[in-house]
């Protein structure tokens, strides 16, 4: 059971000039893992996130009958190839905790283990619709039990002979392209995915890294991609850099306190990753430059150099979508205290996050005073620079670390009592915020419930 916590923040933020480093980055953190649980020999991991999400992912891997150590802060996985993963008990019962990345990755995988396993997640995990995970793996010739179900618990019936696909996928999902392909690894022949929407490639470019048969071809939408099945894969070295998700909210704090400098150091600039970015800077007038760009292991990765600026509203192109999923909701802060309407569309992924994104954020909005409206997939917020928090504010996290931080970030920038509860979700990406967030200068009183 998690200790529940909650933060107080009474304070604004003074000006501050300061270079720091962020938590390392969760999805790359999962994927290293997940892959090196496939390869032949020791893997090493250094700078591996230490959250929540990246531990449950571990010890999944562990009941699988991966051997995992830590010395000298570096991760050492015990591959053992392909369709590696102790299956001598009738059913095994793996636990992903909050991790919606370990959940359907792990089901790629397990997709093609003779086996039965009992997936199951936290309360939140469980509420997560898997039919856009069941139908693609269904195909391949697995099965999930209860039929018709479409949320964890599911029991997953691996196939031994599984049959290579052509998927499309048209809503742009980085995660269910990556769990095709990691069914892929195990299964004889060419597995093809048309990707209409461009979307995160770490999976893609981590497959490369380790000499997977893959192929991309870039199409006028998109990318085809395509992946021959039953290679052996190798070990490697592997170094995780800082989350550009986690950047964000220190990056919108600094945008909206005034006369102020940061410099966030080793941060992944994928060109997936980096829309958050390209909306501030080229929409919203924001003073953000990458310096210091190298490639490691086919990842970008810079130092973001951000100065307070005064920012204009934005109406966000649609595209960007994909490559804004984890930004959101601190991308709507950021529109409540501009001045003017700005305008998202093509959101509705948002609904079926850890939480409802999109209902939440309003929720919270409309209890400070600032004016929304919203669709199925659509929000406008009508920012107001000017805001206060008259009265004490208790905004509830719902399990959602990204709403969680949002708000301190929020509350930190208006002053004024604020609380938030069950501020432990944090814990599942960002374990260190808090004690970054006091190192800038912002004050945040926390307690236990």
């Amino acid at each position: 059971m998690k200790k529940k916590i909650s933060v107080s923040i009474n304070k604004k933020i003074n000006k501050y000039n300061k270079t720091i480093k962020v938590a390392s980055d969760k999805s790359l953190s999962i994927r290293a893992l997940i892959l090196a649980s496939q390869c032949i020999g020791i893997s090493k991991i250094r700078n591996l996130l230490e959250s929540e999400d990246v531990l449950n992912c571990i010890k999944a891997l562990k009941k699988l009958g991966t051997k995992i150590i830590k010395k000298n802060n570096i991760y050492f996985v015990y591959g053992n190839g392909l369709n590696s993963f102790k299956t001598n008990k009738k059913l095994i019962k793996i636990y992903v905790g909050n991790s919606g990345t370990t959940a359907r990755l792990l089901s790629g995988l397990l997709s093609t283990q003779n086996s039965k396993f009992y997936l199951y997640g936290d309360k939140s995990m469980n509420k997560r619709d898997m039919s856009r995970v069941i139908e693609p793996l269904e195909k391949i010739g697995c099965f999930f039990y209860p039929k018709k179900k479409s949320t964890l618990p599911l029991i997953i019936e691996g196939t031994s002979m599984p049959l290579a696909q052509k998927h499309v996928e048209k809503k742009g999902s980085a995660q269910i392209k990556s769990l095709i392909l990691l069914s892929g690894l195990s299964t004889p022949g060419i597995t093809t995915i048309e990707e209409k929407k461009n979307s995160r490639d770490h999976t893609e470019i981590f497959l490369k890294k380790i000499n997977a048969d893959i192929k991309i071809k870039k199409l006028k939408k998109g990318n085809l991609i395509t992946l021959k099945g039953q290679k052996n894969l190798y070990a490697f070295n592997y170094t995780v850099f800082s989350d550009p998700s986690s950047a964000s909210f220190l990056i919108a704090l600094t945008l909206l306190t005034p006369s102020s400098k940061l410099i966030i150091k080793d941060v992944i600039c994928n060109s997936t990753r980096v829309g958050f970015l390209k909306i501030l800077k080229e929409k919203m007038n924001a003073n953000i430059k990458i310096k210091n760009l190298k490639k490691f292991s086919g990842e970008p990765v810079g130092d973001i150099i951000i100065k307070s600026s005064i920012l204009k509203p934005v109406v966000c192109p649609k595209e960007l979508g994909p490559f804004l999923i984890d930004e959101f909701c601190i991308l709507f802060v950021i529109a409540a205290l501009t001045k003017g309407l700005s305008k998202f569309t093509g959101i509705n992924e948002l609904r079926h996050k850890e939480s409802d994104r999109i209902k939440n954020m309003e929720k919270g909005f409309n209890k400070i005073g600032i004016k929304t409206k919203s669709t199925k997939d659509s929000l406008k917020i009508y920012g107001n620079p000017n805001i206060k928090i008259k009265k004490e504010l208790n905004i509830f996290s719902n399990g959602d670390h990204r709403i969680a931080m949002s708000w301190a970030v929020l509350g930190l920038l208006l002053g004024g009592k604020l609380k938030i509860h069950n501020f432990e979700t944090v814990n599942t990406s960002f374990p260190n915020f808090i004690k970054l967030i006091k190192n800038i200068g912002g004050k945040i009183e926390i307690k236990k419930n």
